[in-house]
């Protein structure tokens, strides 16, 4: 065997079963893809969720984050939440449930909500079932077939085998812009030289003492400077640890993973993503080693959850007809084909830290418009685009990626999608008065107001 025979294995050729065809079809359970697929259904469009897990809910439930930011924006003092549409619904079905923390405030500025990820799966799966919804679970995309510059198929790896899907419009809820990549859309990295946000390996712990604890999220930044002056080490700084619905129970983010170089980890590299999971269960056993040492309250708590996965932030960001901007996040942009809002600042996880930028709190309105144009990639003309691997700059990413921006543009591009087939048109191509109606019709607040 030749050393280049020696790197690669050529597949033979293979005749590939349709799974199924569908008006839309969404990769990716997150809350871009449970608001695409919801929104679509709705709509009267038979449409397919595929999912890499066997449940919903994304980095919000596979990888532990359990909090919805960006769903309030602190419009001239007055905190209030500005995302709605299927997002109500959902947040309706998780409170039913039992399962939705009051909303609680982020540095006096705006404000955040805790959920029981397992009361979002259940509340997931009502959502879409009661919607008519396929739903297929532990299947990865694994490539596409192409018409030109149309998507005639995407293929996906199952437990009983490769299979494809056909769908008149497909969107890419994935995350890590999956199917865009494998139908050849361009994409970024970082800010160009894979200068990525920085992932975290979130845990949730039980047993905590919520009395002794106390407002512990103000404290143990305090008790984390003053280990650090006796050599402690901590991954990052701005822990947050903070109560969930049971008060005995309390999340932790607070870990930070990276290569041997120090650039943040790379959520789309097989390798640096296998020795990230070893290296962030390893921080977090020794951060819950430290409380439980240091922070009363702690004492006799427990691991009760790592996650099926790192919490990733970014990866590849596709490349649109306009990318949302650091300068649209700070100055509350306005756009004329507004779908939506985003009221999170930017989050910027550097090494070692968490940088915070805000637009004007309370002198602005505290949100910026989310453009249709960032959902609609270059080059593929039956795709679209939603959630963190939208259309936006490294810093604008930085800010709308979170889940409230996320719920927006899926239920948007599910919502342009469906008025492309009904108009026989591209997804570019649609009347945005037309789809700006649509979801104001469905309870979107597109931030005109």
């Amino acid at each position: 065997m030749t050393a280049h025979a020696a790197l690669h294995v050529v597949e033979p050729a293979r005749t590939t079963p349709v799974y199924g065809e569908y008006d839309i079809a969404v990769l990716g359970g997150g809350p871009a893809g449970i608001a695409a697929a919801a929104a679509a259904a709705a709509l009267g469009r038979k449409a397919l969720l595929i999912e890499r897990y066997g449940f919903l809910g994304g980095m919000g439930t596979a990888a532990g984050v359990t909090n919805f930011c960006g769903l309030h924006a602190n419009v001239h003092g007055d905190i209030r939440q500005v995302v709605h549409g299927v997002t109500d619904d959902l947040l309706g079905r998780i409170d039913a449930l039992g399962g939705l923390n009051a909303p609680h405030m982020i540095f006096g500025k705006t404000k955040a909500q805790a959920y029981d990820t397992a009361a979002l799966k259940i509340a997931a799966d009502d959502l879409l079932l009661s919607r008519n919804v396929d739903i297929l679970f532990h299947a990865y995309a694994a490539g596409v077939a192409m018409d030109g510059a149309r998507l005639e198929a995407l293929l996906i790896e199952t437990k009983s085998g490769r299979m494809a899907v056909r769908a008149s419009v497909f969107i890419d809820c994935s995350g890590d812009g999956d199917l865009a990549t494998f139908a050849g859309a361009p994409f970024e990295i970082g800010r160009g030289d894979d200068d990525m946000l920085y992932p975290t390996m979130m845990f949730r712990l039980n047993g905590v003492d919520p009395d002794a604890a106390g407002e512990a999220w103000k404290t143990i930044p305090a008790l984390m400077d003053e280990a650090e002056k006796r050599g402690v080490h901590f991954p990052r700084k701005g822990a947050i640890v903070r109560p969930m619905k049971h008060e005995t129970e309390w999340r932790v983010n607070v870990t930070q993973l990276k290569t041997g170089n120090g650039r943040a980890l790379d959520g789309t590299d097989a390798r640096e993503l296998s020795a990230g999971e070893i290296e962030g269960r390893r921080q977090a056993t020794a951060f819950f080693d430290f409380l439980k040492d240091n922070a009363p309250g702690f004492e006799h708590a427990y691991i009760v959850d790592l996650p099926p996965q790192l919490g990733i932030r970014e990866t590849r960001r596709v490349i649109g007809q306009y990318q949302l901007s650091r300068e649209d996040v700070l100055t509350c942009a306005s756009f004329d084909d507004t779908v939506g809002v985003n009221g999170w600042p930017i989050e910027a996880h550097v090494a070692g830290d968490v940088k915070w930028e805000w637009p004007d709190i309370p002198g602005s309105r505290g949100y910026n418009h989310l453009p249709y144009r960032m959902l609609v990639p270059q080059q593929i003309g039956n795709l679209l685009v939603a959630g963190r691997c939208a259309s936006m700059t490294h810093e604008g990413q930085s800010a709308a990626r979170v889940s409230g921006a996320c719920f927006v543009m899926g239920e948007a591009a599910a919502t342009g999608a469906h008025l492309a087939i009904a108009s026989g048109k591209t997804p570019a191509n649609i009347d945005i008065d037309k789809l700006q109606e649509t979801l104001e019709r469905n309870g979107v607040f597109l931030g005109k107001d």
